[in-house]
Order: structure tokens, then sequence, then C-alpha cells
């Protein structure tokens, strides 16, 4: 279950770093409720998820999946630069997260 609060976290990690762009600064209210409503919910996940988890391989996770999706929103929605190099580190990224998945062991 802790891995599946940390996907939820990181979902909401996605979410709250997008609604800081439609935020304006925090200027613009709706999407200001929005992203502190999802940082909340995010923290409260990844907490959830580190009660059973290393906090090192459940923050890393965490961060990880959220600078992956948030690269691919940018990229997708955004029109932002989606250069070979650009994508080829977001893929290290992935690699590194399935690396920390696959090598977990419990305590």
């Amino acid at each position: 279950m802790s891995w599946i609060y940390i996907l939820i976290a990181s979902v909401f990690e996605i979410s709250w770093a997008v609604g800081l762009k439609y935020s304006e600064g925090f200027t613009r209210l709706y999407a200001t409720i929005f992203t502190v409503i999802t940082m909340i919910l995010s923290y409260v996940f990844l907490s959830l998820g580190a009660k059973n988890l290393p906090i090192g391989t459940a923050y890393a996770v965490w961060t990880g999946i959220g600078a992956v999706g948030t690269a691919l929103y940018g990229i997708v929605f955004f029109n932002e630069p989606r250069d070979f190099l650009r994508v080829g580190f977001i893929f290290l990224i992935v690699i590194g997260i399935i690396g920390l998945r696959l090598t977990y062991k419990p305590v």
C-alpha cells in the first residue's frame, strides 16, 4: 500500500507544480487554491507512504515521478523544449525510479 500512497502523492506533486504555473505567482485565486490543496494532499500521501518505506527511497521516487510528470506536462501543454538531450535525461530519471523500486527490500 505504501507504494500506492507514493504514486498518489506523486500525482498531487505534478498537480501542484503545474498549478504554480497557472496561479501566475499566486495572483489567480482558483489556481492558487488548487495549488495549495494539492500541495497539502501531496505531503499527506507522501507521509503515509513513508511510514513503511525508507524516507530516502520514498522521497526520491516522489520527487522523481513529480519531476518527470511535470516536465512531460510542460512539453505537451506549454510547448516546452523537447530536444533529444532533455528527453534523454528525463528518461534517466525514470530509470532511477524503476531502479529504486526494483532494489527495494523491506526492512
